[in-house]
This record gives structure tokens, sequence and C-alpha cells, in this order.
């Protein structure tokens, strides 16, 4: 099955392949993809290569239930979204996959959940059901299996001492943390951390003006005392993720890739230079792997990304094929 072989890739041909096989399955097997392939007239016969899988518009998520044939959702993970804005939601059909997927490249890139207490300040997300993020964070504390790990909604003060008491203890930590509630918690205190990893998920949800990521991270370097943030690339409409550890630059899991299209024209790709950015996320096998984010971003030679921002609505092309 599919699903076996996602997390089992070792190249990138095994890549390239199974992306092409998923793409098939896909085609077949949920309605709404199959319905915007067909009216960008592809059909699975002229697929040769990733370049010509067609990628849909991460808005589908909004307005449709994009979920494989004969399938029912175990979980349907909702994104946050202001007052009167439609949420996406993104429908799981195995909930087995989505935990493999966080737990794999968490290990990657961290090592074992073990060897860290964890704290996560996401309030935004805590405020609301339905929050992948929530659901992945969740696991990992109760991975870490250490006593410290935890939530933290509004105890800023509660946080403080937390984070004093680990580091004085020399405990390795992970303070993961929303950009608005990490820049409210070095307000309250400056730290000069040596045995915390600081975590920035992105956004400032409307609590704060938006900062360029450069800025960001200049603010938090220097209220934390750490050389580097590290970054989590993620998002309701996929089951992985990507990290950062410093420098905005993020890298993918084996069986996650970013393309950048031309953003003129949604159906060429740009490379080493800013375009909009598509994600192959093969987690996703059940709904679509296959997704232009509203993100702009650049991918580098070794295949590592950087997200430069976001598309405006009004620059959004394509919008038309909505109608399906």
């Amino acid at each position: 099955m599919l699903k076996n072989e996602i997390f089992n890739i070792s190249s990138s041909n095994d890549f390239e392949r199974l992306a092409i096989e998923v793409f098939r399955f896909q085609y077949e097997n949920v309605k709404v993809y199959r319905d915007f392939c067909d009216l960008l007239r592809c059909l699975p016969t002229s697929v040769k290569t990733i370049k010509d899988i067609p990628f849909l518009p991460i808005q589908f998520f909004k307005s449709h239930s994009i979920i494989a044939q004969g399938m029912e959702p175990e979980i349907t993970f909702a994104s946050s979204g202001t007052t009167g804005t439609t949420t996406s939601k993104h429908l799981v059909a195995d909930l087995k996959i989505y935990e493999n997927s966080f737990i794999k490249a968490f290990l990657k890139e961290y090592g074992s959940p073990t060897e860290y207490a964890i704290l996560a300040l996401l309030p935004s997300y805590l405020e609301r059901e339905g929050s992948s993020l929530i659901y992945m964070v969740e696991n990992l504390i109760n991975e870490s299996g250490n006593e410290h790990s935890g939530f933290y909604l509004n105890e800023m003060d509660s946080l403080v001492r937390k984070l004093e008491f680990l580091e004085r203890k020399g405990q390795k930590s992970i303070l993961l943390g929303v950009s608005y509630a990490l820049l409210d918690l070095i307000e309250i205190k400056k730290f000069h951390l040596k045995h915390t990893l600081v975590m920035e998920t992105g956004g400032m949800k409307g609590r704060r003006k938006e900062m360029i990521k450069e800025e960001l991270h200049n603010v938090l370097k220097s209220g934390f005392g750490v050389g580097k943030i590290h970054s989590e690339y993620g998002m309701t409409e996929l089951l992985s993720q990507a990290y950062s550890k410093g420098d905005g630059v993020f890298t993918c899991p084996p069986w996650m890739k970013i393309l950048t299209r031309d953003p003129e024209d949604a159906q060429t790709y740009v490379t080493k230079k800013t375009g909009g950015i598509n994600v192959i996320d093969l987690a996703n096998v059940y709904s679509c792997a296959f997704i232009a984010t509203q993100d702009l971003g650049r991918v580098n030679g070794d295949e590592s990304f950087e997200i430069i921002g976001r598309f405006d609505a009004s620059d959004i092309r394509g919008c038309n094929l909505m109608v399906l």
C-alpha cells in the first residue's frame, strides 16, 4: 500500500516514483482533485515527472471536502480564522500517518523527544478546537515523558519561572511558541538561555503588527539571549512539517518537497528566485498531496527553502477554477 512506502523514501528517484503513484491514486479516488485535473486537461497518461502534476489551490480546503472516496475522516483539523472568514478543513482519514509524519520529522531534525522538556506557548491555538499543531505538540509533550513539559496559555510568570528552573538544572529544553506570544514573553523578562532552543511557529494572529522574519528573529534572539531562532513550517492542509534551525532556511523530510511556481503563470516553475510555494506532501495520501499555497518563497540549490512573504488576495491567479 502507498501509505506503507511514504516513510521509506531513500532517494530522489524513490520520491518521484512514489509522487506519481500518489497522483494517479488521487486522480482516481479524490473527486475534487480529479475534477480540477480534468479542467486543466491533465490526464494521468500525460504525467511523466512531478512537474507535470497539477497543484490544487489551497483555497479548495475552505470550499470542498477533500478526501478519498469510500473513506471517512478519523479527525478533522481546522485552520484559525478571523471573525467572518471561512476556515480551511482537512479531513484526515488515517491519523496514524500524521503521527508517523511528525514523530519521524522531529527525530530526523532534533533526535528523540525524550531528550527535552517541551514548553508550548500557543495561546491562539489552545483557544480554539481542531488545531493540527496542538495535536502534534501534545503528542510530542507526551513522548518527551518529562514532568516539566506542558502547555502555557497566558501564564507568563509561571513560564518565566519554569524556564529559569530548567536553565539552572541544565535541562535541554524546547520553547515552541507563536510569534506574538514569544514577543510578549521577552517584554516581561529578558533571558540568557544556554540550554533552551527557541522555535517560532509564525504569525501574529492579528495580535501585533506583522514583522519581516529577519526583524522578528533579531528581536527574539536579543530577548532570549540565543544565537539562532528555529522555525516550524506547517499548516492545517499538510500532514508534514519542515524545520529551520536558523536564518529562516527550512529543510523538508524525505516525503515532502517544495517547488516554486511563476507568480504570473501557475503552470510554469522558477528556480533560485522568488515564486509561489507549491508543496508536495506525500503524507496527504488520502486528501491531496499537491498543494499550491499562498506563500512566496525561494528554493535553494540543495532543496532547502526560504519563505519570503505571502500573495495579496488580489494576486492569486486561477481562482475561476474555484467554481468546481
